[in-house]
């Protein structure tokens, strides 16, 4: 396939999960990927393992660390087509019992740091009339108990991704977000024991009651990288939901 031949993209939180494998479907389909995470070693080990151009890893609610490895992944690309604004964090508590310090960081993560890399990215996507993609989540769609800080975050995401593509729209420049149910990655496995104590419910039947079965992240990539691609010339502010019927459905 090479529906993304050519295209220079860089994605943030890419060393594993979701974000490895928009990394790795975009190679497949003739991308060059400059991989970036918190995890420099990690970042390091994914890129050699998928073939990607090289690694520009950060802390994406350090703007100047931001600035710098968008900078060190347009060194390497020679130019960017596309940005996925994928790396974020989880919090899972009760929201009045969560710390002020523990809110600020989810949100410096997860609404600050796709902020600061888009206006980084921005003037190369004028450039070469790219495009970005935000990996937000069902979660900024509705409520959820014990992801208050991470509902709010996904809800912000949404509304730059909204504001952010009208902005950008008469530039060439086009913005969109994926929006998964749960799935297959870390972060869910993490989150199991909260939602069990939760709802009383295993989480197994939960998943398979609301949505059918576990998301993989190649079903979230095979959108992402649809968006990014020229298929997808004509979309922008829109947000596509991944959730095999979850927010649809009110049983």
């Amino acid at each position: 396939m090479s529906e993304l031949n050519g295209k220079r993209i860089f994605i943030t939180g890419s060393a594993a999960g979701i974000g490895r494998a928009i990394a790795s479907l975009a190679l497949e389909q003739g991308a060059q990927v400059v991989v970036s995470d918190l995890d420099a070693a990690a970042a390091e080990a994914t890129a050699a393992e998928l073939g990607a151009a090289g690694t520009a890893s950060c802390d994406v609610s350090d703007e100047a660390a931001v600035q710098a490895a968008v900078a060190e992944a347009v060194g390497i690309l020679g130019g960017l087509d596309v940005l996925v604004n994928n790396a974020g964090i989880e919090v899972a508590s009760p929201l009045v019992q969560q710390s002020t310090e523990s809110f600020d960081r989810i949100f410096a993560v997860n609404v600050r740091g796709p902020f600061v890399a888009t206006k980084a990215a921005v003037p190369h996507l004028v450039e070469s009339g790219g495009n970005i993609v935000n990996i937000a989540s069902i979660a900024g769609l509705g409520g959820s108990p014990l992801l208050g800080s991470y509902c709010a975050t996904k809800a912000a995401l949404i509304q730059l991704t909204r504001v952010t593509a009208v902005e950008l729209r008469a530039s060439g420049v086009r913005v969109n977000a994926v929006c998964p149910g749960f799935a297959d990655t870390s972060m869910v496995d993490r989150l199991r024991p909260d939602f069990e104590g939760a709802t009383q419910v295993p989480f197994g039947d939960l998943v398979a009651a609301k949505q059918g079965r576990l998301g993989t992240p190649r079903d979230i990539a095979e959108v992402a990288c649809f968006l990014a691609s020229d298929r997808a010339s004509w979309i922008t502010g829109s947000s596509y939901v991944l959730d095999g019927g979850l927010t649809a459905s009110l049983v």
